[in-house]
């Protein structure tokens, strides 16, 4: 990639318009959540994006909780970067889940949520059981390759933790089992920054869905659904049922952008 290389600016200019339509669509798919895969009940954190709060992950979090698990929101606020607040209170919020229930918890993070919930996984594998990312720029190169990085720059002087890019530059594999769900209409990120490098317990899952709408829309649920209920221990490649499979492209190529998908 070269400069200039973040999101197309159709898709961009798009975001908010099919992140409504991703909705539409977990609305119309309301009626198959009781087919999701069920696991154990495990406690599960779902980690926010930039700029959002647990507001942003309220479907995300419901759909979790009728499958069974104990799902909690992180209750930080608002995100707007690795403040002492927000470093101090994660730490605080994992030791506190990890002691109530005993048993690793799995994190899910959206966007930014996602690098959180890795930096977590790392620091403190012991209580974590897996982490998912949703849209998360974990091989963000270059600012260019974000839409958000201007934003983000604004509250840097509220930020304890200073990050260099490449972000990850080793490229070494979370010592948890990890998964990447992510979007080649991603308008926010550049699709190829949220490649994990696959390997036994690490995957990468494309669905086709805008980046503010990667936490309701169907198949990223279905999938997020799918890794959760995975016994503890235990690790297999992502497989979506025959009657989903046109809803999870290829994850090596990106589909093509047509002036109907930039109109979505």
């Amino acid at each position: 990639m070269t400069r200039g290389d973040g999101p197309a600016l159709p898709l961009y200019l798009t975001e908010p318009g099919r992140a409504v339509a991703d909705f539409g669509l977990y609305l119309a798919a309301r009626p198959l959540l009781p087919r999701l895969p069920q696991g154990d009940g495990h406690p599960v954190l779902v980690l926010p994006g930039f700029l959002t709060d647990d507001t942003s992950t309220r479907v995300l979090r419901s759909t979790l909780r009728r499958l069974g698990y104990r799902v909690h929101g992180w209750r930080l606020g608002r995100n707007i970067g690795p403040t002492g607040a927000c470093v101090a209170g994660m730490r605080d919020r994992i030791d506190d889940l990890s002691d109530r229930y005993g048993r690793p918890l799995s994190l899910v993070g959206w966007s930014l949520g996602g690098i959180f919930a890795r930096d977590l996984a790392r620091r403190t594998p012991d209580s974590v059981r897996q982490v998912v990312t949703l849209g998360s720029p974990i091989r963000l190169n270059r600012h260019s390759q974000s839409r958000a990085s201007r934003a983000f720059d604004r509250y840097a002087h509220l930020h304890v933790e200073r990050r260099s890019l490449p972000l990850e530059p080793d490229g070494s594999p979370l010592p948890v089992p990890t998964t990447s769900i992510y979007s080649h209409y991603d308008g926010i990120v550049h699709w190829r920054t949220c490649l994990e490098t696959p390997g036994e317990r690490c995957e990468n899952i494309a669905v086709m869905a805008s980046h503010l709408g990667l936490g309701h829309h169907p198949a990223a649920l279905w999938a997020i659904a799918d890794r959760l209920a995975q016994p503890e221990g235990t690790w297999r490649p992502f497989k979506p049922p025959v009657f989903l499979r046109p809803a999870f492209p290829r994850p090596d190529l990106p589909a093509p952008l047509t002036s109907a998908t930039a109109a979505a």
